[in-house]
């Protein structure tokens, strides 16, 4: 009798090469790759392919290589070109945005912020051509368009720190620099100018989903590992058909907490909580600064903080 075989097992997830769905006539071909990784094997299935970019995936790839390239050549400029200092100081280089004084000028000189206005203008268009490649790629398999919208919930956050804010600010200078630290470095400043965020609630909210999110998926993912060797994976299945690993997966959350989500609702649950984490956080974000000034003192006002 075979044994139940998943992926802690040396049996790897390997079948005949699946092509997909056939596509509408007229529309682009996809690449015929046709190949399996006994690495990612290891991991999940091995196959490698096919890989569809259509025209909008071709257009994002090459305007964020653009992006990349500005990004990247003005950073080993500061650097004098040097290939050591670029890779060992890569960490705290930084392509920062315009200059207080050219406000929401569109074409400051390019050492003063130009540079990042290029970068920024070609980084934006492909995250906006990916999203639009997410979208038509799951209305053409007739699927819902879920993962479209939770990355455009993290497009959100993009666009309040890098555009929408800074233009109701009324200066470029408000926006993130393209880089590790300074990135960090700006968020640190931001907080502290502002009179601490951790009194923001919005901010507050963000965080509870970002935790919320990364224990509800830990939950779940040890659940279904847990009751993997009862074929617990094959979540659709289990939803409709209730078995062994569902059952068990019932009741031992009912046993410890006295509450049993689906295995379908979990997914709503985690969906929710992850995409209201830079929803909330790009809300408190554009109030900072627009309408509230200082944040401690906001607290103190709504009794959120005492003196």
């Amino acid at each position: 009798m075979a044994d139940y075989q998943n992926i802690l097992t040396q049996v790897q997830v390997r079948g005949h090469y699946d092509s997909g769905i056939a596509l509408p006539t007229g529309d682009w071909e996809r690449d015929h790759i046709k190949h399996f990784s006994t690495l990612l094997g290891r991991i999940g299935d091995a196959q490698i392919g096919p890989i569809y970019l259509g025209w909008t995936g071709v257009a994002s790839l090459f305007f964020g290589f653009i992006a990349i390239e500005i990004i990247g050549l003005n950073m080993w400029a500061s650097v004098g070109w040097d290939p050591v200092k670029f890779f060992g100081q890569l960490a705290w280089l930084s392509l920062d945005p315009p200059l207080p004084e050219h406000g929401l000028n569109p074409f400051p000189p390019l050492n003063e912020g130009g540079w990042w206005l290029m970068a920024g203008f070609f980084l934006t268009t492909s995250i906006i051509l990916w999203w639009i490649r997410t979208y038509r790629r799951a209305r053409q398999l007739k699927m819902g368009t879920h993962v479209a919208w939770a990355f455009a919930s993290a497009i959100w956050l993009y666009l309040v720190l890098g555009f929408i804010r800074p233009l109701m600010m009324g200066s470029w200078s408000e926006a993130v620099p393209f880089g590790i630290f300074t990135h960090l470095d700006w968020t640190n400043n931001f907080s502290l100018i502002y009179g601490n965020l951790f009194y923001n609630p919005f901010h507050m909210l963000s965080i509870v989903f970002l935790y919320g999110s990364a224990l509800l998926f830990a939950m779940h993912g040890a659940t279904i590992l847990a009751v993997s060797r009862f074929g617990g994976e094959r979540e659709i299945e289990q939803i409709y058909d209730r078995g062994t690993a569902s059952e068990r997966a019932a009741l031992f959350w009912r046993w410890t907490m006295g509450f049993n989500a689906s295995m379908e609702s979990i997914h709503r649950w985690a969906w929710w909580f992850a995409i209201l984490c830079p929803l909330t956080g790009g809300i408190g974000i554009l109030l900072t600064g627009t309408v509230v000034d200082n944040w401690y003192l906001w607290g103190i006002e709504n009794g959120f903080a005492r003196f």
